[in-house]
Formats: C-alpha cells, sequence, structure tokens
C-alpha cells in the first residue's frame, strides 16, 4: 500500500461486460488506493484489466459494483453531465494517439480544457499555462496544427493540455507507445517532473518495463485482480515479473 494519501480509491470494484450467459469479468472485486503526488504504473498481460482499471478509475466507463473515490469525491452514481464536468476540473488525460484537434493549432489545443469549461484562463492560470509551453519546448509551435509536428512535438502538447488545468490527476494510457525510443524517455521525464516538480499525480497504464520503472509504484494485473503491488523496481525485474505472468496466463 501506499504511504502517500489516496488521490484515487478503488473500493471492491468489479467490472463485467455481457449478459449472464455471455459475462466476461474484467476487474474482479478490486481495492486499491492510488496515491496523491505519487507516479503509479499499472500493468499486466493482454486482457488483465489494466485498461478497464485506469478506464473505472478516470470516469470514462461505469462500475457494475463497488465504489470510486476522486479526491474525495464519490463517483460512483454520477450521470454523463456529472461526470464530464468532474472530468474537467479533476482529471488530465495523455494518450497514445494524443488526441489533438485538428482543426486548432497548439495553442488553442493546450487550453482546450478552459475552451470546454466555458472560460479563459485568468492571469495566474495563463502564467502556468505559459511556464508549461517554455518547459516543453513548445514557444515556436504555438501557431501550427497537429500535422505540422512531429509524434514527439505532438504528445508534448497532450501533456501540456492534461497538465493546463493543474487537475489533481494526470491519466496516462501508453504514453510512449507510438514514440521512437529518446522521444518516449523525455515524454517519461516531463510525467515524472510533474510528480516531483509540480507535485502532480499520475497513473499510467503502460506494457514497456522501461517506462514502468520511472514510476514509483508498479501494480500488476491478472484476470482483473491486483496480483502484485511493488515500490520502484528496475527495468530488469519488472520484465521478468511479467515474463513469468504472460507464462502463466
Amino acid at each position: 500500500m501506499t504511504n502517500h494519501a489516496p488521490i484515487i480509491r478503488l473500493d471492491h470494484v468489479s467490472k463485467h461486460y455481457g449478459d449472464a450467459a455471455r459475462r466476461v469479468t474484467a476487474l474482479d472485486d478490486v481495492s486499491v488506493d492510488i496515491g496523491a503526488g505519487e507516479f503509479t504504473a499499472v500493468m499486466g498481460p493482454s486482457g488483465s484489466g489494466k485498461s478497464t482499471l485506469m478506464h473505472v478509475a478516470a470516469g470514462l466507463d461505469q462500475v457494475s459494483a463497488g465504489r470510486i473515490t476522486i479526491n474525495g469525491a464519490d463517483i460512483t452514481g454520477l450521470g454523463d453531465r456529472e461526470l464530464t464536468e468532474l472530468r474537467r476540473r479533476r482529471l488530465g488525460f495523455v494518450f497514445q494517439s494524443f488526441n489533438l484537434v485538428p482543426t486548432l493549432d497548439v495553442s488553442e489545443n493546450i487550453r482546450l480544457p478552459f475552451l470546454l469549461g466555458g472560460h479563459k484562463p485568468d492571469r495566474d492560470e495563463t502564467a502556468w499555462i505559459d511556464r508549461l509551453v517554455e518547459m516543453l519546448g513548445l514557444g515556436n509551435r504555438l501557431s501550427h496544427r497537429p500535422h505540422e509536428l512531429s509524434g514527439g512535438q505532438q504528445q508534448r502538447v497532450a501533456i501540456a493540455r492534461a497538465l493546463a488545468s493543474r487537475p489533481a490527476v494526470v491519466v496516462a494510457d501508453e504514453p510512449t507507445g507510438a514514440l521512437d525510443s529518446r522521444t518516449g524517455r523525455d515524454v517519461l521525464a516531463i510525467l515524472r517532473g510533474a510528480v516531483d516538480d509540480w507535485g502532480q499525480s499520475v497513473v499510467m497504464v503502460t506494457h514497456d518495463p522501461v517506462a514502468a520503472a520511472n514510476a514509483d509504484r508498479i501494480l500488476f494485473l491478472a484476470d482483473g485482480r491486483v496480483v502484485d503491488d511493488r515500490p520502484r523496481t528496475g527495468a530488469a525485474e519488472i520484465s521478468a515479473t511479467m515474463l513469468g505472468m504472460e507464462a502463466a496466463a
């Protein structure tokens, strides 16, 4: 268990798909806390439930049973509009496919959470965005559209967008999966810095042991359950664990 206060708490969470005759259990009675101010990696073989865990923990999907709280707020029974508002205010998302709006330039993509919320960034928020742009090396790309950027630059824009509103949690789904190894290392360093330097909480789903080795904690899932919970561990040990889990699957 984490030593930090939980920013996300899953309490006896299950997620099923299909009807009773053909029910598939993606998560099976999972109880786990995600620590505030920590970098948590979630790993497991294909079909282990790691993406489902991320989706329900971030309010992107409803649970079949159990309870989830984010930053103290119970999200379990919220409707679509309330969940959308909660995600906008408390969560930032980074996806493998970047998910940038192709018709918006870099500056507009970064400010998208504010545009969707119906207000312009205030002076403090603008100063924070300007700082992010500088730290992520995007200052000379603000008027560019996504198709004019490299994959690494697009992922930096996605990270800036995720951090722009200072959410309680940044959720990253395979954020280095579409990147070359050098750019992937840069992205991981940025996420690591978001935790160490800016006090963010990062939850990252990944299949990459090198990426997971950047985390403070690694949760291993198999058959919809958390089967191992480790503090920061080297890539070789993570790889060996994954190979053992895949062999046993």
